[in-house]
């Protein structure tokens, strides 16, 4: 069987032009990178007022080491509804290269349903984490120098929150001291890097709807507080403006194709646990003008990417999705169920029927939004007849439409019965799409609401940190905020260790961060690391590049 790479570089691509005019848009659209590159002009959303194609989103189960294939059912899933001559755009996120280099691999997804050129995706693309990278660690530059060249505002080098910013690996940055050597190197303060994808930089470019709000919302950052304790913002510092024309480029949508040939929108890509993890409004905004049915992810499982999607991408952006498919595996479902990652091909129907309690789980939650759900079985080779008549079976009791999926191994062609399925929901089932909560709730109330009825919590514990924070944020006008839960994506709870569906459980929030530029709160429910390192073997051990510039070990 050929690797993901090898299948990727033995792909037929067409042109981007042609790529683009399947779904309506000229050359005059776009700014080439290459030959299967583009950035597409911020003019189309204005061109094509009033079109509006159909919102699927693509989540999971609670995510286990044997791997769901979100991304890659995504992707086969756009190829399978062009199969059956749907004009379908895949809206994805783009890869970070500290996943790349380090233990996940890319982000471009597997086997026959991939988003290409694949070396390209996952290597500095057309440098979008860069620019967020520039604008970020511009930001903390000013910062250092203001303190340095006099401190008009008087912020407090012992009350920054405005990390240094880099898109590798490298957890000897986590905690560092800079300022050292003298007077002449600035103010010697405690700092930290975190990976770009933290950033709120790459949150607010995802979450902003044009150049405009692009600004504002940087001009809203609040990287410090004065010796008084008085909220220092980025326009104080009267750096918005350099910042955004950092980024002005990289708020344009990339477009690229799938190895069929199917559009795709590639861009942004925030953290999925402290931040909202889904791809940009303007991506997933362009894609619903130009294609009949878009087909978008949001990372982790529902209990984070979904319920982040729905409540904070959706309410900023002012759509509405029509359905969404809740993605599964046979192996996923039994590692909660007590089996071990080595003996996962090993039939075992017992652990299965237990750890379906976690699908069981995820199905609700989507359906407490309003919204139509199908269940995509993604087949590995391993899974039984008994095993996957079983999950089909506790899917039918759980009234859910179910799918087998074999896009991996078989590209659109395997997708064909989750694209009917999609169809048929599409059809006999109407998205009634409502919000978890109001935003006129106290913020306290909003994160005991998602505990209790997302995650299954039965209430929360507040340190006196957070709750310090929390009356802090709402006496400076944040209290109208969503939330942006920050938790391990191991488990419903806060606790990797609980898995299937945990019950009796009570999550704790030790202290709560603003974003207040991107416009969420973060509430901390456990140590969530913003810089992972690289693991004993890393990645880039196995990436290579010949005399003729051929990439090979990329995953």
């Amino acid at each position: 069987m050929k690797t993901d790479i090898e299948i990727a570089q033995s792909a037929r691509l067409r042109p981007i032009e042609e790529i683009a005019a399947q779904i309506g848009l000229s050359e005059e659209d776009l700014e080439l990178y290459g030959r299967y590159k583009a950035k597409v002009s911020l003019d189309v959303l204005k061109k094509k007022e009033g079109e509006k194609g159909k919102l699927i989103l693509v989540t999971a189960i609670t995510p286990t080491p044997a791997g769901e294939g979100k991304t890659t059912v995504t992707v086969g899933l756009g190829q399978a509804l062009n199969k059956l001559g749907k004009k379908a755009v895949v809206a994805i996120r783009e890869p970070s290269l500290g996943p790349v280099m380090g233990l996940k691999g890319g982000a471009a997804g597997g086997g026959y349903s991939q988003v290409v050129p694949m070396e390209d995706i996952n290597l500095h693309f057309t440098g979008d984490l860069h620019a967020i990278g520039a604008a970020h660690n511009l930001l903390a530059a000013v910062i250092d120098n203001h303190l340095k060249q006099g401190n008009e505002l008087g912020i407090d080098p012992a009350n920054i929150n405005w990390p240094r910013a880099l898109d590798i690996n490298d957890r000897a940055l986590r905690e560092i001291v800079i300022g050292l050597g003298g007077k002449v190197n600035g103010v010697p303060r405690q700092d930290r890097f975190i990976i770009t994808v933290a950033s709120e930089i790459m949150a607010i470019l995802c979450l902003a709807n044009d150049l405009a709000e692009l600004k504002e919302k940087i001009s809203n950052i609040l990287p410090a507080y004065t010796y008084e304790g008085k909220p220092v913002k980025v326009r104080d510092l009267k750096v918005a403006g350099a910042m955004a024309a950092l980024l002005k480029d990289a708020l344009k949508p990339n477009l690229v194709q799938t190895l069929e040939n199917t559009p795709a929108f590639v861009h942004g890509g925030p953290f999925a646990n402290i931040a909202h993890g889904c791809n940009s409004i303007i991506a997933t905004k362009m894609a619903l003008k130009t294609g009949e049915i878009v087909v978008t992810e949001a990372g982790f499982g529902a209990d984070l990417g979904a319920e982040k999607f729905f409540n904070i991408k959706c309410r900023y952006a002012g759509i509405t999705p029509d359905a969404t498919v809740l993605v599964v595996t046979i192996r996923a479902l039994k590692m909660p169920g007590g089996v071990n990652k080595d003996d996962l091909a090993r039939e075992d129907l017992q652990a299965l029927e237990k750890g379906v309690a976690n699908l069981e789980k995820h199905v609700e939650n989507i359906r407490k939004f309003g919204l139509p759900v199908i269940v995509a079985i993604n087949r590995f080779p391993a899974d039984t007849e008994a095993e996957l008549q079983l999950l089909e079976e506790k899917c039918r009791q759980l009234g859910v439409p179910v799918a087998l999926t074999e896009v991996w191994a078989k590209g659109g062609e395997g997708g064909l019965a989750l694209a009917e399925g999609v169809l048929r929901l599409l059809e006999e089932e109407k998205s009634d799409f409502n919000f978890l909560y109001e935003l006129d709730l106290p913020l306290r109330e909003k994160i005991e609401k998602i505990a209790r009825e997302i995650y299954g919590a039965e209430g929360v514990d507040f340190s006196s940190t957070a709750e310090r924070q929390l009356a802090r944020y709402e006496e400076l006008g944040y209290g109208n905020l969503p939330v942006c839960m920050a938790k391990t994506q191991n488990s419903l709870s806060d606790n990797p260790a609980l898995k299937g569906r945990p019950e009796g459980f009570r999550i704790t929030v030790r202290e709560v961060n603003l974003s207040a530029g991107a416009g969420f709160v973060v509430p901390l429910t456990g140590p969530i690391l913003t810089m992972p390192g690289l693991p004993a073997k890393p990645a880039a051990e196995s990436i290579d590049i010949d005399e003729e510039g051929n990439i090979t070990g990329l995953f």
